[in-house]
């Protein structure tokens, strides 16, 4: 079963932010249709663009639109198989490993220091721990295939 193709009216993509996107959910198809997915997650593709193709949104209304069923896309990919596009795990790490280690690690400096503006020195050090548990978790994913020749940027 084959992905279908995004057929959007050309008057709908009225500004660059859109254009940018649209581009990019074609390249996602395309990449995806190269690799070999079970058919309830080509059904649930083949749905999603369905409802793209038959939107009548312009302008920024069209953008979250795209942009939503963009990463439901992806959500799906990722949890059902794993499957997820080039430095997923890294943007999604370096959010977890400032929130997670970094806060509390600025915390434990700037109590033991006596002078909490220290707590900052914490972020870098989440930031470092993030990025390379995220860059090693992408490498992983690189190794086993799951991964998708493509990075989103929009």
């Amino acid at each position: 079963m084959e992905i279908k193709q995004l057929n959007l009216n050309p008057e709908k993509i009225n500004n660059d932010k859109v254009k940018n996107l649209y581009d990019q959910m074609q390249e996602l198809i395309e990449k995806l249709n190269i690799k070999k997915l079970p058919s309830e997650i080509v059904q649930f593709i083949n749905q999603q663009i369905e409802d793209i193709n038959s939107t009548t949104l312009t302008g920024f209304q069209l953008y979250k639109f795209l942009k939503k069923i963009q990463t439901a896309i992806i959500k799906k990919l990722e949890a059902d198989h794993k499957i997820v596009p080039k430095n997923y795990y890294r943007n999604l790490w370096t959010a977890v490993g400032m929130s997670a280690f970094g806060l509390p690690l600025g915390v434990v400096f700037g109590l033991s220091m006596g002078n909490i503006g220290l707590m900052a020195l914490g972020l870098p050090i989440g930031l470092a721990v993030g990025v390379g548990v995220g860059t090693s978790m992408d490498k992983k994913a690189l190794a086993e295939g799951r991964q998708i020749d493509m990075e989103l940027k929009f």
